[in-house]
């Protein structure tokens, strides 16, 4: 599929592509070879797009013509697309090496509805597809500071179960991967802020400029979840600690308070003939007694200095 962009959008066939014309195209990686050969493309970024990179970060590879690069998509069900992109001057060419729900090409379709013909340019197109392929980045944060003070909750109230460490291990590898999917991006839009070969003008760059804080801001945004998460998983090993601690605490307190009977049945379990009272007939009601009593004095003593 090929788009030429006047007041109109015109679809039109790869033989009548003109350089003197705003143009986009969507392409499959098997129909990417013809239109290599018709532009030249150099072999290696052709053979790029015939696989699917397992990396998220890609190199932006800059030609004297052209400038291409590749890009993973976490797309809306949370799997990965991956499409190449050739920028030109008054050209952009977006190959489809995987998209499971054409949620690429509907965002690819959107960014050009956006505006009327007349008022775009490479550099606003370019900048309206990824803007739609970031269209849920703030839901998606805000999803996760939801998950995430969900689990605080949990911890303050002390209900944290065992599988905490689950679930935080989760949310920190989600925001890995959408901190590796805004990072590619933002490798992209400073190469094409550079502009190395002259493909925007000058004053259109601007587009470029504002997408790059855009993305620079969700970056951001994903850093913080993440140092949000190593301080709740910090909190939640303090937790852990803590009833440590007190069952330590509650093991240590009765040890305490029966500790001395073990004194006692020790000293009387000796049974020398001279103790006055093994003939004693009350001896045995005596030791019960005095453990009692003991213990007794222990409890009274430990509620008083706030042990327990």
């Amino acid at each position: 599929m090929f788009i030429r962009i006047t007041d109109k959008f015109s679809e039109i066939r790869l033989k009548d592509i003109r350089p003197e014309f705003l143009t986009v195209g969507f392409v499959t990686s098997a129909e990417l070879e013809k239109v290599a050969a018709r532009f030249g493309f150099d072999t290696e970024t052709v053979e790029a797009c015939r696989t699917v990179n397992p990396l998220f970060r890609s190199d932006v590879d800059v030609y004297s013509d052209y400038t291409f690069t590749e890009l993973r998509i976490i797309n809306r069900e949370g799997e990965d697309d991956f499409i190449s992109i050739y920028v030109m001057k008054n050209f952009l060419l977006v190959v489809d090496v995987q998209d499971r729900d054409s949620s690429t090409k509907n965002s690819f379709i959107r960014a050009l509805k956006k505006y009327p013909g007349s008022k775009l340019c490479i550099e606003k197109i370019i900048c309206c597809f990824i803007d739609a392929l970031l269209s849920d980045g703030n839901k998606i944060s805000e999803a996760m500071r939801g998950d995430i003070t969900d689990l605080e909750e949990d911890i303050v109230r002390g209900t944290a179960g065992k599988d905490m460490n689950i679930s935080l291990l989760g949310i920190k590898k989600r925001i890995l991967r959408y901190q590796n999917f805004y990072g590619q991006i933002l490798d992209i839009t400073e190469t094409l802020g550079e502009n190395g070969n002259d493909i925007f003008r000058e004053e259109n760059l601007i587009f470029i400029s504002n997408l790059e804080n855009k993305v620079s801001r969700l970056c951001e945004d994903m850093k913080a979840l993440g140092n949000s998460v190593d301080h709740l998983q910090d909190a939640y090993y303090a937790l852990l600690d803590q009833r440590m601690n007190n069952s330590m605490k509650i093991f240590t307190i009765i040890t305490t308070i029966f500790f001395p009977l073990t004194i006692i049945v020790g000293w009387y379990g000796m049974n020398f003939q001279s103790m006055p009272e093994f003939a004693w007939k009350y001896g045995y009601i005596y030791v019960i007694l005095l453990s009692v009593a003991v213990v007794m004095a222990l409890v009274f003593l430990g509620r008083r200095k706030k042990w327990f």
